[in-house]
């Protein structure tokens, strides 16, 4: 589950650069890396935008168990 949360992390620091490049300089970065323009919209850029938002969704409902995971794993791994 560790994985899973990185990933998670990893998609949401994505998609925030994006929406920070959106409002500052009306970049869309994910449309860029798929060859379109601002605001155009393909099947792998949907994909992206709804991973992010799967990300977003797993982060907040999960997030006090992740952080007593990661405590709990902090905690026996100075044990040892």
């Amino acid at each position: 589950m560790k994985k899973l949360d990185v990933l998670a992390v990893i998609l949401l620091i994505i998609g925030g650069l994006n929406w920070g490049l959106v409002g500052l300089f009306r970049i869309d970065l994910v449309a860029a890396i798929f060859g379109m323009k601002f605001g155009e919209k393909s099947i792998f850029s949907a994909a992206v935008y709804v991973l992010v938002g799967l990300a977003a969704l797993y982060l907040a409902v999960a997030w006090k168990i992740i952080q007593r995971r990661w405590d709990y794993e902090a905690l026996t791994t100075r044990a040892h």
